[in-house]
């Protein structure tokens, strides 16, 4: 792994050297075995992938098993549940944490201790994808869902690339992999400000709101994030961004004017990437992209307008990453996808009512998820299920969510799940449902458990049931087929 540049000064990011994450002594000897504390996570698990991969002794640490875990034990990484010094072994070179893990970690303490370098997980990532041309996606939402779709259109494209994302995604086969290819895509974190840590060839904006203001504090410290993460783009890179969202419209702008090369995608006229033509199907969505080397046509796999542009930025950020493929074979790459883990998945079908797990957090993130299920409801109405994620943000947006939620012809909201964050008793499921508008039926929930039998009452043949949200809500969602299946038996 190489040492990452500094990241500006006035910008905040948790990469800054502290208690927990150090930089100044960085090993300058080859990386022979990391330590990966949380290791089940997501992202933290993609780290380990790669690190596998290229040959590097894994090990690592979590609080409990999850779906990362076995796979990666098979794959060589010795995994221990629960956080303990005695996990470092003797020869760990460094040990790799993320925003979630705290000081005081046993094993991030054996690691100071021992003068073990402890480096955040966005550094690893880029250090272990040194020498690739980097296609880096951020933005407020939607970064999942457009990573692997660019990962997808290099590979239409005649490259195989390396990735690294959030989640799992059945089109690729897990979260991470170091291809053979000279690119390499990650989705990139704005939430600490971590994504500092990439040089990138490329870089994609979905979209830019305020968001994960526990840690910037406020909008504006967030938009700097931004502003400094577009300063990393190597000499000759592209800024993709989109410009139907006015957040990123106006970063690409400002970016512009420093004389960075930006490329926008949206539907306005006036986009060099735009969406001309939008056909909703039962099986997807046909779509006509104008593109500077022409129009090209594909059926993608992938319901809704926000996944019809994230689309449309992978294929504008491939293309920036390798111009010499046709972009109608970037967008075969493409059409096939039919999505990440939990972003708008479909679990299953009981007595006419189909049951989708997606991952929204964020209220736009909501609203979009909403849009895209009314789309193929048709006659039927849609029942979402929301976990509320974080304190923090449940305070900053509150109304925000419950006007996305007034969408839905039901909502039921649920406790709010804390995540890295201390209880607030005072911060609940009725912070949100207080601000319904009238005539909306957005109810809070005091117990998690009472939502199946909820829904199963409420749903009949023809409806969309979405279960929403980033904490633990996944584990609600066989529940809910399972009340369906009860509530069908007993009619």
């Amino acid at each position: 792994m190489t040492t990452p540049a500094p990241e500006p000064a006035h910008v905040r990011t948790i990469l800054r050297p502290g208690p927990v994450v150090t930089r100044e002594d960085w090993p300058t000897a080859p990386v022979r075995s990391i330590h990966v504390v949380r290791i089940g996570g997501a992202g933290m698990s993609a780290v380990a992938r790669l690190a596998l991969e290229v040959g590097i002794a894994v090990s690592g640490s979590d609080s409990q098993d999850g779906q990362f875990i076995a796979p990666l034990r098979e794959a060589g990484a010795r995994i221990g549940i629960g956080f303990d010094a005695s996990l470092l072994a003797d020869d760990v070179d460094v040990v790799v944490v993320s925003t979630a893990v705290r000081a005081d970690n046993p094993e991030v303490a054996a690691a100071h201790d021992r003068q073990i370098p402890v480096v955040h997980r966005a550094a690893a990532l880029a250090g272990l994808l040194a020498g690739r041309e980097l296609i880096a996606v951020a933005g407020t939402h939607g970064k999942t869902s457009t990573t692997a779709m660019a990962t997808v259109a290099l590979r239409g494209g005649g490259d195989d690339p390396a990735w690294a994302l959030g989640a799992a995604v059945p089109a690729l086969g897990r979260n991470a992999g170091h291809g053979s290819g000279h690119v390499a895509v990650v989705e990139a974190d704005e939430s600490d400000g971590s994504f500092l840590a990439f040089a990138p060839r490329a870089i994609v904006v979905t979209n830019l709101e305020p968001d994960h203001l526990d840690f910037h504090g406020t909008p504006e410290n967030l938009t700097a994030a931004f502003d400094a993460f577009t300063e990393r783009l190597v000499p000759g890179g592209v800024l993709v961004v989109c410009g139907d969202d006015a957040g990123a419209r106006a970063l690409g702008e400002r970016a512009a004017a420093r004389g960075t090369t930006v490329q926008r995608y949206g539907t306005g006229d006036d986009e060099p990437w735009r969406l001309a033509v939008e056909t909703p199907t039962a099986h997807g969505t046909e779509v006509v992209y104008a593109t500077p080397r022409g129009e090209v046509a594909a059926t993608l796999a992938v319901h809704g307008h926000h996944n019809v542009l994230n689309a449309l930025g992978a294929l504008a950020a491939s293309h920036a990453a390798l111009p010499a493929a046709p972009v109608q074979s970037l967008l075969t790459g493409i059409a096939p996808f039919t999505g990440a883990s939990r972003r708008f998945e479909k679990k299953g079908t009981v007595g006419g009512v189909t049951v989708y797990d997606d991952y929204a957090h964020h209220a736009s993130e909501v609203a979009a998820t909403l849009a895209a299920a009314r789309g193929i409801a048709g006659a039927g109405r849609v029942i979402a299920v929301f976990q509320p994620h974080l304190f923090s943000r449940t305070r900053s947006f509150a109304a925000d969510f419950a006007h996305a939620l007034g969408a839905a012809d039901q909502a039921f909201v649920l406790p709010v799940y804390a995540a890295r964050e201390d209880d607030d008793p005072e911060t609940t499921a009725r912070t949100i449902t207080d601000r319904a508008a009238p005539g909306t039926s957005v109810v809070p929930l005091d117990d998690r458990e009472q939502a199946p039998a909820l829904v199963a009452e409420a749903a009949r043949p023809g409806d969309v049931v979405l279960m929403l949200g980033a904490g633990d809500i996944v584990e609600d969602t066989p529940r809910v087929l399972d009340a369906l299946r009860a509530a069908g038996a007993q009619a």
